[in-house]
């Protein structure tokens, strides 16, 4: 790795600190509010505060760096963008109703590219005092402790987690997954957050996880897992709306040894 990754990574984890810092502040002090983009899904004030941070601390420090954020930058053209620029593929709050309904579940997810590469993630998860992050070909880690997949081979003992969208259209498709899945698991979990999803199948609390999300829910997130062990790829074809690296949907990641079965089941 290069001066330039490790300093990238040390900036992105700095700046992931200060906005878990100030999500818990918004919540201990009641300070924000509700709103709702796209008629349906849920934003908060915290949700923008923080985007502020992190877009404006980025774009400081790395000027000629792209950004991808949930609130700010969400139609960033990634596929225009030039390979030798780095790309920042932030979420400010990934979990934004698990915060507003005062659960735990709740992250900064800051995911960094290069090239057609995932090159660093970041998720912080403030009310659980959690840091994960990876470099490329370093490992993963939570605060300082290495970590790896649970190694799980059985589905039938597999503790699998898997999130619902906004948009309802196609729940009929999605709960079929589902049923399929939990006749086959030990059991199913839906936590909220696909960036903190991702951390616990890195971190063996998990054995897999399954969704269709956009880039900065998975960005960061798909790293740390991928350095942990684990399999990221895709449980059905994808339309390719963005970069292989940064696209969410029909994520699949689980231990090495669950992948095909599960793609069985998915399909």
């Amino acid at each position: 790795m290069t001066v330039d990754q490790h300093e990238w990574l040390a900036f992105a984890k700095s700046i992931a600190l200060k906005a878990g810092d100030m999500i818990v502040a918004f919540r201990e002090e009641n300070a924000f509010q509700k709103d709702y983009k796209l008629g349906h899904e849920l934003v908060t004030s915290a949700d923008l505060a923080v985007d502020q941070l992190l877009v404006s601390s980025l774009a400081e420090k790395y000027p000629t760096h792209g950004i991808m954020s949930e609130e700010s930058f969400p139609n960033l053209d990634l596929g225009s963008q030039d390979e030798n620029v780095p790309v920042w593929v932030i979420d400010p709050i990934d979990g934004t109703v698990n915060f507003a309904h005062g659960h735990k579940h709740v992250a900064v997810s800051i995911g960094l590219y290069l090239g057609g590469e995932r090159i660093l993630g970041v998720v912080n998860a403030p009310f659980l005092g959690e840091c994960f992050w990876a470099l490329r070909g370093q490992g993963a880690y939570c605060n300082d402790a290495k970590l790896s997949v649970s190694g799980a081979i059985d589905l039938r003992n597999a503790l699998v987690a898997t999130g619902f969208p906004y948009v309802k259209k196609d729940i009929a498709t999605i709960l079929a997954r589902v049923s399929n899945v939990l006749h086959a698991c030990q059991d199913i979990r839906r936590n909220g957050s696909a960036a903190l999803d991702l951390c616990w199948v890195a971190a063996g609390r998990l054995d897999a996880y399954f969704e269709s999300v956009k880039p900065w829910d998975m960005a960061a997130g798909a790293l740390i897992a991928e350095e942990a062990g684990a399999y990221v790829g895709h449980y059905a074809s994808t339309q390719n709306e963005w970069p292989e690296v940064v696209d969410g949907e029909s994520l699949l990641v689980s231990t090495p040894e669950l992948c095909e079965k599960l793609c069985v089941l998915l399909k």
